[in-house]
């Protein structure tokens, strides 16, 4: 029983039970080299019962570059098959998938309180609501809830305000779980929660920081996606919402803001991947979170994003090859923050806009909030860069956790810096 559940999991609605084993679903890493070779690995991401990974789309498949993906057991062989007859190189990351979910989905406590390995665990949609409600009530005069919105499915988007000190401050605001299967994202969001109320006036980077800024923190943005992770699908990326001119369900919420919506790298197609939605914010999600972001806009000097995986720290623009306003000083902020990644945890980091560093994605929150006037926005990709990919095991959340930290204290600092700065006297003068 515990084996086809783990296997249901995995698979969802797409695949028979009967046809799934235990051991054999497995992700594979594809690299075509020809035209033809990249047609092939298109037609077979797409046409049988398997979830890309890396890239997010078949339309970013190219030549000489490693296609990530996900072959559940009843696929496998044909899969393998039209890979062998067509001499595409092709390698096992990984061989037994349902492991690795088993081990996400192991809790020892779901009370913050119980345990020190409570953060280096990932929890589930209803573990991370209580949570909420205890951080809140543990700490009544640093952590307010906030009550954004509500998902297609009517779950609740909760943020928390930590705020000390003074009043009138300058914010940073961070979301994570925008894309349902990037568990480590909400895995981060209470980190940094836990890590700035157990070091505040221990650490002087968190110090500075929360006596500079209050921090608005949503960590999941996309509820009824990761609920669905956790009971039915664990690749599922979008959100829930249904659509009545087609049977595919749900919107890429990072294809869903008002920001070259819908053009070149994002999809009208709601089946795709990155299906943009119906028109810019029709998903309930993304408009709370624009509607927030639009009535604190001039508070909010520093926005971020937390993503997975590939290890990347981006910034605008996405959703053009055209640069920023302030291209190097985004760019000297990510680098600083890799540099730092690399020093303290000698793990690498790549940086860079994101058009330019990956590929085209319109319709992204960092680009949006860019546009909204929040000139520092960044998304970061934490880790790995594909040894377990979205299935990243509780023993790596702590580092992860640490070097997104680094890099978030990082660019805060260096933010306040500037904003102090600008203010200052001397400039003034």
């Amino acid at each position: 029983m515990k084996a086809l559940v783990i296997c249901f999991l995995l698979m969802g609605h797409l695949a028979e039970m009967g046809h799934c084993t235990e051991t054999h679903d497995q992700i594979l890493s594809i690299t075509p080299t020809t035209p033809e070779q990249v047609g092939i690995v298109k037609n077979i991401s797409t046409q049988y019962e398997t979830a890309l990974w890396q890239p997010v789309d078949a339309q970013y498949i190219q030549e000489e570059t490693q296609v990530h993906l996900f072959v559940p057991a009843n696929s496998s062989a044909t899969v393998k098959a039209l890979l062998q007859r067509h001499n595409i190189a092709h390698e096992v990351l990984l061989d037994n998938t349902n492991h690795l979910i088993e081990m996400q989905t192991r809790n020892d406590s779901t009370d913050p309180r119980s345990t020190t390995s409570f953060y280096e665990q990932y929890h589930s949609l209803e573990d991370i609501y209580y949570w909420i409600n205890r951080t809140a009530q543990d700490n009544p005069n640093t952590i307010q809830t906030i009550l954004l919105g509500s998902s297609f499915e009517k779950r609740p988007l909760y943020a928390l305000k930590i705020s000390l000190n003074s009043e009138n401050k300058k914010a940073l605001w961070i979301d994570c779980g925008i894309h349902a299967r990037e568990w480590i994202s909400p895995a981060f969001c209470l980190w940094f929660v836990q890590y700035s109320l157990a070091f505040y006036k221990q650490n002087q980077d968190i110090t500075d920081i929360l006596d500079n800024m209050d921090v608005y923190i949503l960590p999941v943005m996309n509820p009824d996606g990761y609920l669905y992770t956790w009971t039915t699908n664990r690749m599922w990326r979008k959100s829930r919402s249904i659509h009545p001119s087609s049977y595919c369900v749900g919107v890429d919420l990072n294809r869903n803001f008002d920001a070259n919506w819908c053009t070149e790298g994002a999809s009208n197609d709601p089946c795709s991947e990155i299906y943009c939605g119906a028109f810019p914010e029709s998903e309930p999600e993304s408009e709370a979170v624009a509607n927030f972001l639009r009535s604190k806009k001039d508070t909010i000097e520093l926005y971020l994003s937390i993503h997975a995986y590939s290890q990347m720290l981006l910034f605008p623009y996405s959703c053009t090859l055209d640069e920023a306003q302030n291209h190097n000083e985004l760019l000297e902020m990510a680098q600083d923050a890799s540099r730092n990644i690399r020093r303290y945890y000698r793990n690498t980091y790549k940086y860079g806009a994101g058009a330019q560093t990956i590929y085209l994605a319109p319709g992204g929150s960092d680009d949006w909030a860019y546009n909204l006037g929040i000139k520092y926005s960044f998304t970061f990709e934490l880790q790995d860069r594909g040894r377990y990919g979205f299935l990243l095991p509780p023993s790596h959340i702590s580092q992860a956790c640490n070097e997104a930290l680094l890099a978030v204290k990082t660019i805060a600092r260096r933010v306040i810096d500037k904003t102090k700065a600008s203010i200052s006297p001397s400039s003034t003068a």
